[in-house]
């Protein structure tokens, strides 16, 4: 289940290691039970981020209906997108 504390803990690591394939893969290891999938920031239409930094945002996703959609509700999250921040971008 996400909360604020996991989200905290998810940005810590992202933060410590920086978005990419071996941070994704510690991820899941750390937290099986929850979805996380990355892409580029600049890939995304939706929501604003859930939670905004300087080289990654993480945003919430919601797997409840047929297909996953983005959300900015975090009691309905079960999953985060770890978005790439790129320089350029910001």
């Amino acid at each position: 289940m996400l909360d604020e504390a996991v989200i905290g803990r998810i940005a810590a690591l992202v933060a410590a290691r920086g978005p990419g394939e071996a941070t994704l893969a510690q991820l899941r290891a750390d937290w099986p039970g929850l979805r996380f999938t990355a892409c580029a920031d600049d890939d995304i239409c939706g929501p604003a981020p859930y939670l905004e930094a300087e080289t990654f945002n993480l945003y919430l996703l919601d797997a409840r209906e047929h297909c996953i959609a983005l959300t900015s509700d975090l009691s309905v999250a079960s999953g985060v997108v770890l978005a790439d921040v790129e320089p350029d971008d910001a």
